[in-house]
């Protein structure tokens, strides 16, 4: 898709042709809906100088991605323009609503007439939710057809009077400029995902350096970025997603946390695809005065914290707010006496532990009268799907088992969510 072909879209008349099109149509039948595009005069008239074929493509993308959108931005999707890529690598609006509050607490930072920068802004998703937070904010991205998206995104937002979008290249020249700053280096190539952060564009140490230099600054990073590539003058954020690992934020300057949360875990759940306003973050810090968890037997209930728990190292932490123990100090479940219900985690109740085998396993569920089997596991290399079958689980209860290892020894828990009526 060309940017002649995109802004097409935009005029009154682009606008009316793409509203016009059913969206379940064209997932259902790509090429009939093409075929009455083609035929369509109103498409031709939309820019004389382009090929038919070049707008009725335009078209199709934009109604194909706006489906697609709709599980990051909820109904707002509707009104927007996305590239493929643009979509791809966006940030879901639940966790850019989630940063943008937290920026926005910190938007004095910004001088009277100024903006925040939104560097390799992409489709505007941040952007977005910073404007709506009332930050005046300028993005900055290398891609025509991106800036010409973004461009369109403030505008059906009816954000102008707050965002802005210009075409330029991220780089150690930016330093200084923002006061406030955003950075979500492209973590894509030509290759696909890159996951070497000095391989990001702009590279790692230049995106630190922009951060660094700002009173204020957030720079996003894979979700698996390597501990030791962190910065130390900056605060370290793993945020999930109803049980998904999403992201890992730096905050820097006014934006960073105090020495005791140089680490943070923060689990979100979406509500109808939007953050909701109140309660809707759970967070764990790190305790500079933890030390390791403790390791001891399974007791009544095992806890398997969120991924975002896991990847930001404060498994021991999780483990003291209940007052629990690790199961092996190399494995992240944690047992302990009493149930504590929390996004943080997920609770079992253990009903019966036992080293692994298929044999005692199998008779294990069916003594259970399980049919339904959840299989969990960690620090396990058995083939879970390949053990659902062989299972040959029947009956009218469920049943999660957790496979792991204590030491060198496999062994499994059969558990029950706690709330849930016992097997028979």
């Amino acid at each position: 898709m060309r940017v002649p072909a995109f802004e097409a879209l935009l005029s009154d008349a682009g606008r009316e042709v793409l509203e016009g099109v059913d969206p379940g149509s064209a997932v259902r039948d790509q090429l009939g809906t093409a075929s009455l595009l083609r035929s369509d005069p109103r498409v031709a008239a939309l820019d004389p100088d382009l090929p038919v074929s070049e707008l009725v493509n335009a078209l199709l993308t934009q109604v194909s991605l706006r489906e697609r959108g709709r599980a990051k931005f909820g109904d707002a999707a509707g009104r927007m323009f996305f590239t493929p890529n643009g979509l791809e690598q966006s940030t879901r609006r639940v966790v850019a609503e989630y940063r943008a509050g937290r920026t926005a607490a910190v938007a004095g930072a910004v001088p009277a007439g100024g903006s925040a920068g939104d560097l390799c802004c992409g489709i505007g998703a941040d952007l977005l939710a910073l404007a709506g937070r009332g930050v005046p904010v300028e993005g900055v991205d290398s891609d025509p057809l991106t800036v010409a998206v973004a461009r369109a995104n403030i505008g059906a937002l009816g954000l102008s009077d707050l965002a802005r979008v210009r075409e330029g290249e991220v780089g150690a020249s930016a330093v200084g400029r923002y006061p406030l700053l955003f950075c979500d280096p492209a973590r894509r190539g030509g290759r696909g995902r890159v996951f070497d952060p000095a391989a990001y564009s702009p590279p790692w140490d230049v995106a630190t350096g922009l951060a660094g230099a700002a009173e204020a600054a957030c720079l996003k990073a894979a979700p698996g970025i390597p501990h030791e590539a962190l910065p130390e003058d900056a605060s370290a954020e793993w945020i999930s997603v109803d049980g998904e690992l999403k992201e890992t934020a730096l905050w820097f300057g006014a934006l960073a946390e105090g020495t005791g949360a140089r680490r943070r875990a923060t689990v979100l759940h979406e509500r109808e695809g939007l953050l909701a306003r109140e309660g809707a973050a759970a967070h764990l810090d790190a305790d500079p005065g933890a030390g390791p968890a403790p390791v001891a037997p399974a007791r009544r209930y095992l806890y398997d914290p969120d991924p975002a728990v896991v990847r930001s190292h404060l498994v021991a932490e999780a483990a003291a707010r209940v007052d629990g123990a690790l199961l092996d100090e190399r494995i992240a479940y944690f047992t302990a006496d009493t149930a504590a219900m929390s996004p943080l985690w997920r609770v079992l109740e253990v009903v019966e532990m036992l080293p692994f085998s298929l044999k005692r396993l199998r008779s294990a569920v069916r003594a259970l009268d399980a049919g339904t089997v959840t299989i969990k596991k960690r620090g396990s290399a058995v083939d879970t799907e390949k053990l659902r079958r062989d299972l040959r689980a029947s009956g009218p209860g469920s049943v999660t088992v957790v496979l792991t290892r204590i030491g060198d020894r496999p062994f499994c828990l059969l558990c029950r969510e706690v709330g849930t009526p016992s097997p028979g």
